[in-house]
């Protein structure tokens, strides 16, 4: 479904995660509050698009919980979220989007790299699920990773309606194709894409 074109290493749970739980969790966290974040400027952006707008909202809300639910699980363990930190693969991914052009170009550019986001953050959260020692960590991964795969296909449902002619199929290859290259050099930290 996701058509990525490397699968994510289970070496990264075994031998990097699970050394620092307290650094994934807290990256997992911010991860979900830039996916608010988005989904806020993609309303701010369109106020015009009802389907977007209320579609938009409704993620905004449901991302917002997921931020909770890791802090929850950070405080359980006896952590505390750390600091924000910059993502590099999110930052090269950000670089490919083509800038300029109609505002709808703008648009499913910015609507194809959320669901690249969402595509990689569904795998990686599948790897968790399946290798990562804490069983409670592990059902919580398993519940994100169907969210995320549902947040994916939103993504790309909505750049295909707002279109408008534009060949959304050929610039999704190409992101695949990109993000195929960008992911071989990650995999290293504890962080949900690093």
């Amino acid at each position: 479904m996701l058509n990525l074109q490397l699968a994510t290493d289970p070496f990264w749970v075994k031998n990097v995660v699970e050394g620092n739980l307290e650094a994934l969790l807290s990256d997992h966290a911010y991860c979900e509050q830039k996916a608010a974040s988005n989904a806020i400027t993609l309303i701010t952006l369109n106020p015009d698009r009802s389907e977007l707008v209320t579609a938009m909202a409704a993620l905004a809300q449901e991302e917002m919980d997921h931020f909770q639910r890791v802090h929850e699980h950070l405080l359980k363990r006896g952590f505390k979220l750390g600091w924000d930190k910059k993502d590099a693969y999110v930052n090269e991914l950000a670089r490919f989007m083509r800038k300029g052009g109609s505002a709808v170009e703008q648009l499913t550019e910015r609507l194809l790299f959320a669901a690249m986001i969402e595509a990689r953050s569904c795998e990686r959260f599948k790897v968790l699920a399946a290798h990562i020692e804490d069983e409670e960590l592990a059902g919580f991964y398993r519940e994100l990773m169907a969210s995320e795969a549902n947040h994916y296909m939103l993504f790309i449902k909505l750049a295909k309606k707002y279109a408008d002619g534009l060949d959304i199929d050929s610039r999704w290859k190409e992101w695949l194709e990109f993000e195929g290259t960008v992911i071989t050099r990650y995999g290293k930290t504890q962080s949900v894409h690093g």
